[in-house]
């Protein structure tokens, strides 16, 4: 097989053309018989006719310099040899963020018609496809370019921005040194690394779509807030309704964004309506212009208190900053207890419980030495030096308390472990060493964010089902059950649903007592059960507002250096390139002597009277 390494040598095939030409318009001789030398004069100035485009003389200068031109376009088209049994490897790291999703059909298009070329010469192809996440499996491995492009038109770019760079470093060690790594992307990066090759197929495209969505309670309704962002360089105007499960849509509204602008869109969900999806009109990006949404509902702490009556004011102002609690009036169905301690009393309950101290008997001088706070997420970034505190009695503090706040000598707060004779763990008491009475802890906003820290932290240890509306790919963290009655541990169940309420995935994950996932990618509905007791029914919506923005969109392409280098190196050069310049020599050589060596211009016979013959 020969391949032309600079295929444009052979436009020096125009030459052919060129010296046919040159050689239909030469002088053409007229040859005219005559009777006497007096008339030749006469005769060579009426016979002169200047170049005549006639016919083709068949001539050894045409045939010569027919083959130097052939010579000389074969010379500049450097034709080069195949290597036997070449293999040419080619990697591609494609980028899998969302905003892919546009331009995947111009991105196989144009994959399908660069592959052949990049192979080359080379006998055989070795194609390697991944995602630019490195956790995600290989996409595509073998020597088909038609069925690599057919795994690609399965392939869902949903991640937020990523960098590719482990995924180049994993796909350059796969194909080699020699290998072709190319980057696919939407977005031109100036100096990928690793050797890669540059391949985007992005644009600038207007977009509309929703940033984000939160609840909140007005009024005993759950009233829903919707984001919208115009991304584009234009005005726009759009349209928005909900759509309900069971098929039902409110009235389209229309509402005008102006370039970069942002609206607020808001309304309350009907009552019965534990589902629905906020539609904005449709634009190339489609992944943020429908927004799932359900009614949330927090886990409930059942809340038990258990304070002196001088503590019971103090006590209903925290439980009113709570949210989603429920008093109770047992502490065995309690999920959490407030507790003042008093020493006549020292009784505690087992289970979570924040603790405070409870002296009646005077008030003593403020506490003198710095404050402290230990490394603790509950204490982390409050600032509790404005915090003063009366001389009061103590909590009895065990060697395993971990200590949170000191001032000088004296710890202020800290936590306890309750465990039962076995070892097993039965709850976490947050201890406040101090009278808060005595104090101005409840005017500090450190005091009640660490409070609120700690019920966040039983709220999220109890097994109990929530509903709440999350973004794609966003890390879930679930307390699960790991026992049940009969010894069984079962898994939990975690189905994934379209927006439409069409199944798209179901999988299993083992059971622990705090289950880790990501959301999936694909904006729908999400549900987790253990058995027969629900966890979570989440709404997954797309916003992340990097994606969604085009405008460094730009097509840029660096390929054609990769082409070359793998001619150069699946093939070998003709070794007979000196012959052909050699020969090329000689055919010019004998061109230019048959053509200085013409036939005689004239041939009369001089004082005859027989007929001459004169050539001009």
């Amino acid at each position: 097989m020969i391949t032309l390494a600079n295929p444009a040598g052979l436009w020096a095939l125009l030459g052919i053309p060129a010296v046919l030409a040159i050689h239909f318009l030469q002088r053409q001789a007229v040859v005219l018989p005559v009777s006497t030398l007096f008339l030749l004069e006469k005769t060579q100035r009426e016979s002169a006719s200047g170049r005549r485009f006639d016919r083709l003389m068949n001539s050894v200068p045409l045939w010569m310099q027919l083959l130097g031109v052939l010579l000389l376009a074969w010379i500049l088209a450097e034709p080069r040899y195949q290597k036997a049994r070449s293999t040419q490897r080619i990697g591609i790291v494609l980028d899998s963020s969302a905003s892919m999703s546009v331009f995947k059909e111009d991105l196989i298009e144009s994959l399908t018609e660069a592959l052949p070329d990049l192979k080359g010469p080379a006998t055989h192809l070795e194609l390697t496809i991944l995602d630019s996440n490195p956790s995600k499996e290989r996409l595509y491995s073998g020597a088909s370019i038609e069925n690599a492009m057919a795994v690609m038109q399965t392939w869902q770019p949903q991640s937020g921005l990523i960098d590719p760079s482990p995924a180049l470093r994993i796909a350059r060690s796969l194909v080699g040194k020699e290998g072709i790594l190319i980057y696919a992307t939407d977005t031109p990066v100036d100096t990928p690394p690793y050797d890669t090759r540059l391949l985007s197929v992005g644009e600038k495209v207007d977009n509309v779509g929703v940033t984000g969505v939160r609840f909140s309670r007005k009024e005993g309704a759950d009233v829903w807030n919707a984001v919208v962002r115009n991304y584009g360089p234009e005005p726009t105007s759009r349209t928005w309704q909900l759509r309900f499960p069971d098929g039902t849509a409110s009235e389209p509204k229309s509402f005008d964004l102006q370039p970069g602008g942002l609206v607020s869109l808001q309304g309350a969900l009907p009552a019965g309506k534990e589902r629905a999806n906020f539609v904005l009109s449709e634009d190339r990006f489609t992944l943020d212009d429908t927004v799932p949404m359900v009614r949330p509902k927090p886990k409930t702490i059942a809340l038990y208190s258990a304070t002196s009556p001088e503590f019971s004011k103090l006590a209903a102002r925290m439980i009113r900053s709570l949210e989603a609690i429920e008093s109770v009036n047992d502490s065995s169905v309690a999920d959490f207890s407030l507790v003042s301690y008093d020493p006549l009393d020292p009784v505690l309950p087992r289970g979570d419980a924040a603790v405070f101290v409870n002296d009646g008997t005077r008030a003593g001088a403020y506490l003198k030495g710095g404050i402290v706070a230990e490394p603790h997420p509950l204490v982390d970034g409050l600032n509790w030096q404005s915090l003063l505190v009366r001389e009061s009695i103590q909590l009895e503090r065990s060697p395993t308390d971990d200590v949170l706040l000191w001032q000088g000598e004296r710890p202020l707060i800290f936590l306890r472990e309750i465990k039962d004779e076995n070892g097993r763990l039965e709850g976490t008491q947050l201890c406040f060493n101090f009278d808060l009475r005595l104090s101005n802890a409840d005017q500090q906003p450190a005091f009640i964010v660490c409070l609120h820290r700690f019920i966040e932290e039983i709220r999220q240890s109890k097994v109990a089902e929530v509903r709440d509306n999350l973004e794609t790919g966003q890390p879930i963290e679930l307390a699960a059950e790991t026992l049940q009655g009969d010894g069984s541990v079962p898994a939990l169940r975690v189905t994934h649903d379209s927006i439409t309420g069409e199944a798209i995935s179901s999988r299993s994950v083992p059971a622990s007592s705090l289950v880790k996932f990501s959301a999936p990618g694909t904006p729908g509905f999400l549900r987790v059960d253990q058995g027969d007791q629900p966890l979570l029914e989440a709404a997954l919506y797309f916003a992340d507002t990097r994606e969604a923005d085009f405008s460094q969109c730009a097509p840029a392409n660096t390929l054609s250096d990769a082409r070359s280098e793998a001619i150069q190196r699946h093939t070998q050069e003709d070794h007979w390139w000196r012959a052909w310049v050699l020969l090329l020599l000689v055919a010019l050589i004998i061109s230019w002597h048959f053509s200085k060596s013409g036939p005689a211009v004239s041939d009369v016979a001089d004082g005859s009277s027989s007929p001459a013959k004169s050539r001009a």
